[in-house]
């Protein structure tokens, strides 16, 4: 009787799954995140939207999870990850009906949200753990591992903009206060005066307890600033604080580590140069180092998902897998950056160090996030068999000219 039910049930959320990836995620703009959360926020409006739209993205990215090849489907992370996708769907779609004049309905909600959100608080390394199981038993192709990537990318970004659903309805709605004791000023998640220079510093200051820790030293920071609306003035942004942080405390990380195993015999360390720039359109923050630099051919590397320079972490069983060490935190950082139409991009002088750059919409109508969806499109990147490259492949060997047939 238990297996039937099981059966009805996964029947029943296939056909929900189908039905919802049809429907296209709606993305929304900084100020629209703004504007809802001041005042005059709804919660029966955030109810009304959250009810009709966070299907819509689990199920838009569900349908990609199942054109993944069988074999890592049936790794048992991404199993794991796929059960609670589709309880977090289930979950939802149980106030698809409900009467919004209901007084338990949104406290029920609210709990249904947080539920949801804890769920899904390990999806990264979790993934990451399912990703390693497929590759240690059966090994990399190339063709898997483009696909793949081409997946974490869409999966990852389509978790970050779920997650900030779920954070918006929560702190605007989730509590007694109304206010963030913590940081008043912010409209959930959301900085409408987010001072770039703070959380840069703050940033700095966690990574640089980390480097203390391990190389018992660590190297000055640098920060300058160029307001190019307002000179003189510290440069604030409508932002969610906590993405930027994520960006720039992964950029110190990685420039105090190159630069402190370069210089490891010196007392004298090269500091980080960190500049931020607020033009008309694009607010920019760069962080430069002398840790040496990396190659050309490995800058795309640095930005795949099962490239790593650190030593991969061991996994303990009664915990949850680590992040540092799969290499997920730059292609992570680089997707909080696109999330709201910027980017982040790395520029190395081989011998010498790196430049990261951030790149932030400056206008808050401009913010608009950049959501997967799933469509003949996406379908055909996974179908589409990979033909040989159109360019010629140099030989590492010199070639033998007398073996040449003349025309």
């Amino acid at each position: 009787m238990r297996l039937l039910r099981f059966l009805r049930s996964s029947v029943n959320i296939a056909k929900d799954i189908d039905y919802y990836s049809k429907f296209s995620p709606s993305p929304l703009s900084m100020k629209q995140f703004l504007d809802f959360g001041s005042e005059n926020a709804c919660e029966k409006t955030s109810f009304n939207f959250l009810r009709q739209e966070l299907p819509v993205r689990l199920a838009n990215i569900m349908k990609e999870i199942n054109l993944l090849p069988d074999n890592l489907l049936g790794t048992p992370s991404v199993r794991l990850v796929q059960s609670w996708y589709m309880q977090s769907l289930q979950d939802i779609l149980e106030f698809k009906n409900r009467n919004t004049d209901d007084e338990k309905l949104a406290y029920d909600f609210t709990d249904a949200v947080i539920k949801i959100r804890n769920r899904h608080n390990d999806v990264i390394p979790t993934m990451a753990q399912g990703v390693v199981e497929y590759k240690e038993t059966y090994g990399t192709d190339p063709v898997v591992s483009q696909n793949v990537q081409y997946f974490l990318d869409r999966f990852y970004m389509s978790r970050i903009s779920i997650r900030m659903l779920l954070n918006q309805h929560t702190l605007l709605f989730g509590g007694k206060v109304k206010d963030n004791p913590a940081h008043p000023k912010q409209i959930g998640s959301i900085d409408p005066h987010c001072c770039v220079s703070e959380v840069i510093r703050d940033a700095y200051e966690n990574a640089r307890n980390l480097c203390d820790r391990y190389y018992m030293n660590s190297p000055e920071l640098i920060l300058d600033e160029f307001n190019i609306k307002d000179k003189g003035s510290p440069i604030t942004v409508v932002y969610v604080p906590s993405h930027l942080y994520h960006m720039v405390f992964e950029l110190f990380k990685n420039a105090m580590r190159a630069t402190m195993e370069l210089h490891g015999d010196s007392m004298d360390y090269p500091p980080i140069h960190a500049q931020v720039a607020l033009g008309s359109e694009d607010l920019t923050v760069k962080v430069s180092d002398r840790g040496g630099g990396v190659p050309l051919r490995k800058i795309d590397r640095l930005f795949t998902y099962t490239y790593s320079t650190a030593p991969r972490p061991s996994i303990d069983g009664s915990r949850a897998a680590p992040l540092a060490g799969y290499g997920y935190g730059l292609p992570i950082s680089r997707l909080y950056a696109r999330y709201f139409q910027g980017d982040l991009k790395l520029y190395s002088l081989e011998g010498y160090g790196t430049d990261a750059i951030i790149y932030i919409r400056a206008l808050s109508t401009e913010s608009i996030e950049r959501l997967p969806v799933y469509n003949k499109s996406a379908w055909k990147h996974y179908k589409t068999i990979h033909e040989a490259d159109d360019w010629c492949v140099p030989s590492k060997e010199p070639k033998d000219m007398t073996t040449f047939r003349s025309f």
